[in-house]
């Protein structure tokens, strides 16, 4: 009965997540025209570039969305080094927006529900000569391709990919820390399927025994720690995790799950992956695996007003602000708004007792982020050694509750500020900082 479930609910999802022919039927139309346009501009200026078609629309693994972004690489000769970004923009004849970056690309807005994304790469013959990661791109497209010519395995990635798209795992993004297209396309790939996905990541990584050779204490710790990750070697690249740990700089390996990209060993595909994100998905995997429900596969948006109404129940003090940065829109925006809602919550926590939180990005320049706190009975606040006088004279003034321990002076403090007016007056002390944070507004929407 279980199985049968299961069965239907997927069913029901990849009806669902299928991008209907009509929609695929104009994106190839208008991109055929699109691409016969840059050519032709190609050829009247005498450029050596390639264009490709890339992402998921090129790898048949695109789910249907209200809003479609369909990328579309220039390959330049290497010969024109970092002037691509300049030489894009002359093959473009329609209105573009510039997305700026490590190189700047261009966002063709066809529709409301439509855009191409036009993006300058470098003509590589070895992975390991690639100046920029979309560099790699047309590798991706190829090995992906290549591999996965099987509908039913396709399937099984769009399944993949609506599941971390609804329960916000699906992104590289930095404000996001979740698993990439490229990723999710590998991952379902190496474990066979949606459902083996989801048990693979839950299962954990398989540890093997040491390597035998000479360790410097250091050099164990890194291999311990890489021996409790998923290790993912499709191609079999390397022979251990020894020789991963060699290959492989630091900064490649935090993640919780380190996936040798298959066309390029040196790169670890979900690098971005956060441990926060890997435990929501998680959560969410074993949610869905021990009861099957399409609501799995539904995008639930923060309901303030229920959130209000469980603070108001639990004799909370309940707050919803919205952030607004100057910041471009994506990556750049949510980064910082994020970053900025981190350090506000940690602000709250020094004076409240955080029984909830959120934060919700609109993919534009705001976020709404709420709070659910009670205030803590006392601050104990930590001051200077009781020998430095003239430390612990400055601190007195301005603590009155004052003690001494082991040779260092404390204070006590109650709390008699509301949940709302401790946002107000910490925003009015550290504008400065806010400023510096990129914030350019926040506003009190609601307050309990």
């Amino acid at each position: 009965m279980a199985n049968k479930q299961l069965t239907l609910v997927l069913n029901q999802v990849l009806e669902r997540v299928e991008p209907p022919k009509e929609d695929i039927d104009f994106i190839t139309e208008y991109l055929k025209d699109f691409i016969n346009g840059v050519k032709k501009e190609i050829k009247k200026q005498r450029i050596v570039v390639e264009v490709f078609v890339g992402g998921s629309f090129a790898k048949k693994t695109m789910i249907k969305k209200d809003k479609y972004d369909v990328d579309v690489f220039l390959r330049f000769d290497k010969k024109y080094g970092n002037k691509i970004s300049e030489l894009a923009k002359k093959l473009i004849k329609e209105k573009y927006e510039v997305i700026h970056g490590s190189r700047d690309y261009f966002r063709i807005k066809v529709n409301p529900h439509f855009s191409i994304e036009l993006i300058p790469v470098i003509k590589v013959s070895k992975p390991e000569l690639s100046e920029n990661i979309t560099d790699l791109s047309y590798s991706h497209v190829r090995y992906i391709n290549k591999k996965m010519k099987n509908k039913k395995l396709l399937d099984e990635i769009k399944i993949a990919k609506a599941f971390c798209y609804a329960n916000n795992c699906y992104g590289a993004e930095s404000y996001i820390g979740g698993f990439s297209g490229y990723a999710l396309e590998l991952l379902v790939y190496h474990y066979g399927s949606f459902i083996k996905f989801l048990k693979g990541i839950l299962k954990g990584g398989e540890g093997e025994n040491k390597h035998k050779g000479i360790w410097t204490k250091e050099y164990e710790k890194k291999y311990d720690d890489l021996n409790k990750k998923i290790v993912i070697d499709i191609e079999k690249n390397y022979k251990n995790k020894a020789e991963i740990l060699i290959d492989l700089n630091s900064a490649k390996l935090q993640s919780p799950i380190v996936l040798i990209d298959p066309t390029f060993q040196q790169r670890n595909v979900s690098a971005a992956l956060s441990e926060e994100t890997l435990d929501k998905f998680k959560k969410s995997a074993k949610k869905f695996l021990k009861t099957p429900s399409i609501k799995a596969f539904e995008t639930e948006k923060i309901d303030y007003e229920k959130e209000k109404g469980n603070a108001k129940k639990n004799k909370k003090e309940f707050i919803l602000i919205e952030i607004e940065t100057d910041k471009q829109e994506g990556d750049v925006a949510g980064s910082k708004l994020l970053k900025f809602y981190k350090h506000i919550s940690e602000e709250i926590e020094k004076f409240f007792n955080l029984k909830n939180k959120g934060f919700e990005y609109n993919d534009r320049k705001t976020a709404r982020v709420f709070f659910s706190a009670n205030q803590k009975k006392e601050i104990l606040f930590e001051g200077p050694l009781v020998k430095d006088e003239k430390s612990v004279g400055f601190f007195k003034k301005w603590h009155k509750n004052t003690f001494e321990k082991k040779g260092r002076v404390f204070a006590r403090e109650k709390v008699n500020v509301s949940l709302g007016e401790f946002i107000k007056k910490w925003v009015e002390k550290n504008s400065k900082k806010v400023k510096e944070m990129y914030i350019e507004k926040l506003e009190i929407k609601d307050v309990l």
